[in-house]
């Protein structure tokens, strides 16, 4: 299957310049954004980048969360990928290969980012170190694993008007994914099918961790 890890590994665009001063209670700042999100969507743009700074691959499409534990991640360009949670399992599927891949929902927000945003807020500050830098009308928060058990090494949101704009995620190979949001819709209203994956007829199925 076509990487995924992208996906459950969510990166985003760099911050705009900021101010060098720390800010202090990050971890409590951070938490209180993201509890006051009940529910997001946004087209994305993704940009997968090499240590570098060269483009290895970029793609688009649009993504929704809803608190607790639901997503649903859809890339339109260049190829169709879809991967989906419900609160339970985690379905990742590539049309091209006719395959889905089926795999219970790993709640520990070390491990998938896209928790961070769609699971609790309050395991910041047991799972990350987290510091903080404020502009005038932009907070960028860079978060870096307590856990060596990890799919990044750090990463980086950032905020305008206190509503998510991106996210960078940095790896042990020192590879980048850069994503960056628009058309945003915070605490609107999702239809709960987005949440639901039906597996297609004729599928491949591969389950895995029971």
């Amino acid at each position: 299957m076509r990487a995924f890890k992208w996906a459950l590994a969510i990166g985003a665009t760099l911050a705009l310049p900021l101010t060098a001063q720390a800010q202090t209670g990050g971890a409590e700042r951070l938490a209180a954004l993201l509890e006051s999100v009940t529910s997001y969507s946004a087209d994305f743009d993704q940009q997968i980048l090499d240590g570098g700074g060269q483009r290895l691959q970029e793609a688009e499409g649009h993504m929704w969360l809803s608190r607790p534990g639901k997503f649903h991640w859809e890339v339109e360009a260049p190829y169709r990928q879809v991967v989906v949670s419900d609160g339970d399992k985690v379905y990742l599927y590539d049309p091209d290969l006719e395959q889905v891949s089926v795999r219970p929902l790993d709640t520990r927000v070390t491990h998938t980012p896209a928790l961070l945003l769609s699971g609790s807020a309050d395991a910041l500050t047991e799972n990350y170190a987290v510091e903080s830098r404020q502009g005038d009308d932009e907070e960028t928060f860079t978060l870096t694993p307590k856990s060596p058990d990890t799919l990044f090494e750090s990463l980086q949101l950032t905020f305008e008007n206190e509503r998510l704009e991106g996210l960078q995620m940095e790896d042990s190979t020192g590879q980048s994914t850069a994503i960056a949001f628009d058309d945003i819709e915070v605490n609107g209203d999702i239809d709960a099918s987005r949440f639901t994956f039906e597996i297609p007829e004729g599928a491949d199925v591969i389950r895995e961790g029971g």
